[in-house]
């Protein structure tokens, strides 16, 4: 049967395919990310006026230079068209027959090239200009919301094929291949492979007069788009493959079990592995979840301002950086069991080593004997070994216990997968080293499937905990300042458990004669004990010092509903509750638990590169725990995590005082009615 399997796995991989697939891939997911940039291409006013765009100017454009140049050299195509082209193409076969009834014949690819790969496009601006007068070249947010200046025309060829619910079905398809993973050439490369492996399933089903729904996973999904992007190559490679050119579905996204997509991936699922004796998920591959809901529906307005002081040395956290790993583990087969086994059967998995991110002992049955898949998805570090420990359990009966016994023990090298030869796939037999008292002639094996991701740096987590308030006797370093009482004292630790920062939150009298209250906020440093002041509060307002960094409390047209804005090398907005990436994925559940949540808080980046709002940290005020996606945030993050903790989220005059607390009733009134 392996054999059998191998030989099926070659003829997969001797298709032959017209195209660089993996180089085409990254400008593919390039492009993506760019598009998800200008989420006003989503929706209308937007993807309204960018639709008529491609088909009364792009695509008579496109068929007039491929059939006489107007120039030497590429045409560049306006990023809103490329856009709208882009959908239509993943339609192949409606793409190909629009092509044909409009112009004669495909239009293809070969001579285009985006916006984002050149510097300049003047020569196709200046034959844009000379067809489309009043239309502008380049279509903006601000412009797309104008009215229409170029008349629009009866005789416009334009497709029927419904293009804004061809977007809408792309769109969330950038979220689910937008990992940093996806764009390593490694995992592109083991994805092309699949990618052939799939297409030969379609033929085989085909020529047995099989009719199935295969379904991709997201690696495999994301060569499949790349490939009928370039609609001359799709085409004649589809053609000489299998006879046809193939079309892709993506109209069914119900994922409820026993619908039609459900049912067509286990079906993919078992027809694939039957194939071919290897595993059809990957780690880093499948669905994670629906895209979580942007922070605003409008570009947050970037503005040009004069450059900020980048922050000092002495306001930097040096902590080790931590690489993460995502792995997929599945126990296949067993083999040389003892005939008189009866039991039933497990294999425990752990590490060999300490990890800051995995440091369990999980356990999975094997799907040979079960008849049941079970696969294990975690995250680890890129380091030591998984070891695996195949167990019997006997059922219980009177009076003798339920009882377990190891029947031998493997491991597995994850250092291996990153070796540059790596595919990062593994699905081989171990065999177990027995049980001392074992006397067994033929050592036990292990059937094992193991895929992991290439390894990325992991969020910084930062613990802080609180000391019991303490005297001015107690103080482990001396102020600069007349202390009255010292409040109490703060220590973060990292996720190995290191020491990061001292801090210490005094309340100072020097401003009693004008009836103020200082407070600040301060790190003792170095072995000398010296003092320095982060950030102080004056009538319960707080500010940073000797800082890039300053708190900026919400305008009365806060059109996002942030609480607070942290300005300075970064502009970052903090919003109440899981966003963006630390939503919930439990569907509308998280709506409901906005009461038990009101502890967290997401921080969001704004910028010319992220419009929308992307997710830096998320900070835990009620367990003291703060994550990190970014180095740049780390201080500041910390500083802002203690000041919000100290005041109370809701509550703080910093936070807006009454006004926020009674703006935040009034909304959570609303959700309930």
């Amino acid at each position: 049967m392996e054999v059998e399997q191998e030989l099926e796995w070659k003829a997969a991989q001797s298709t032959a395919i017209s195209l660089q697939l993996v180089p085409a891939a990254k400008r593919h997911l390039k492009f993506l990310a760019t598009v998800d940039r200008n989420r006003w291409l989503y929706e209308s006013p937007g993807l309204e006026r960018a639709i008529y765009r491609y088909n009364a100017c792009w695509l008579p454009l496109l068929a007039k230079h491929s059939e006489s140049p107007f120039f030497e050299g590429p045409l560049v195509v306006p990023f809103d068209c490329e856009w709208i082209w882009h959908c239509h193409r993943l339609n192949p076969v409606r793409y190909k027959s629009d092509c044909e009834e409009f112009y004669g014949r495909i239009l293809d690819n070969e001579n285009v090239v985006s916006t984002l790969d050149v510097p300049s496009s003047s020569d196709t601006e200046m034959v844009w200009k000379m067809l489309y007068s009043g239309e502008p070249y380049d279509l903006d947010f601000s412009s797309a919301l104008q009215e229409n200046a170029y008349p629009k025309r009866g005789d416009d060829k334009c497709t029927k094929y419904d293009l804004i619910l061809a977007v809408q079905r792309q769109s969330p398809f950038c979220y689910q291949v937008s990992r940093a993973h996806m764009n390593d050439s490694r995992y592109l490369e083991g994805a092309v492979a699949r990618y052939k492996g799939f297409l030969h399933l379609i033929k085989r089903n085909t020529e047995r007069s099989i009719k199935s729904f295969s379904v991709p996973t997201y690696d495999i999904d994301l060569i499949w788009h790349t490939h009928q992007l370039h609609p001359a190559s799709y085409c004649k490679d589809l053609l000489e493959i299998m006879g046809k050119v193939l079309n892709h579905d993506d109209t069914d996204s119900d994922r409820t079990k026993g619908e039609k997509l459900d049912v067509g991936f286990s079906t993919t699922t078992k027809t694939f592995e039957e194939m071919y004796g290897s595993r059809y998920w990957r780690a880093g591959a499948m669905y994670r979840g629906s895209t979580p809901s942007p922070v605003r529906t409008m570009p947050y307005p970037i503005s040009t301002t004069k450059k900020v002081a980048a922050a000092s040395e002495n306001q930097k956290i040096d902590i080790p950086k931590i690489k993460d790993l995502e792995v997929m583990l599945e126990f296949v087969n067993v083999r040389n069991l003892p005939e008189e086994q009866k039991e039933t059967l497990s294999v425990s998995f752990s590490k060999t080593q300490p990890d800051a991110i995995f440091n369990a002992k999980r356990s999975l049955k094997i799907f040979s004997e079960s008849g049941l898949k079970q696969v294990a998805t975690f995250h680890c570090e890129p380091t030591g070994h998984l070891i695996f420990e195949l167990m019997s359990c006997s059922p219980p009966s009177l009076p003798r216990p339920k009882s377990s016994k190891s029947l031998g023990v493997a491991s597995v090298s994850l250092e291996d997968f990153l070796s540059p030869d790596s595919n990062l796939i593994v699905e081989k037999w171990l065999d177990l080293v027995p049980n001392p008292n074992t006397t067994e002639s033929k050592p036990i094996g292990l059937r094992v499937g193991i895929s992991v991701t290439v390894p990325t740096p992991l969020p910084h987590v930062l613990h802080i905990v609180n000391s019991q308030p303490f005297s001015k006797a107690s103080c482990l370093f001396p102020l600069l300042m007349t202390v009255k009482l010292a409040k109490s004292r703060t220590r973060v630790f990292d996720a190995a458990g290191n020491l990061v920062m001292n801090l210490q939150i005094r309340s100072s009298m020097k401003f009693m004669e004008k009836k103020e209250c200082k407070r600040r906020l301060v790190i003792g440093t170095t072995a000398a004990g010296e003092t320095r002041t982060l950030a102080e509060s004056v009538d319960s307002k707080w500010s940073m010092v000797n800082s890039p960094w300053f708190l900026q409390l919400p305008s009365s047209n806060n059109d996002d509903g942030h609480i607070l804005q942290l300005s300075g090398p970064h502009i970052v907005r903090l919003f109440p509750g899981r966003r963006l990436d630390y939503e919930s994925k439990c569907c509308e559940k998280h709506k409901c638990e906005r009461e038990i949540e009101r502890h967290l808080v997401t921080a969001a980046e704004f910028s010319a590169d992220y419009p929308y709002g992307r997710a830096v940290a998320l900070l835990d005020l009620k367990s003291g725990t703060v994550k990190v996606k970014e180095e740049w945030f780390l201080f500041p993050c910390l500083i802002l995590a203690l000041i919000l903790g100290k005041e109370g989220l809701y509550h703080s005059p910093t936070l807006g005082g009454k006004a926020a607390k009674e703006k935040r009733l009034r909304n959570e009134e609303v959700d309930r009615r």
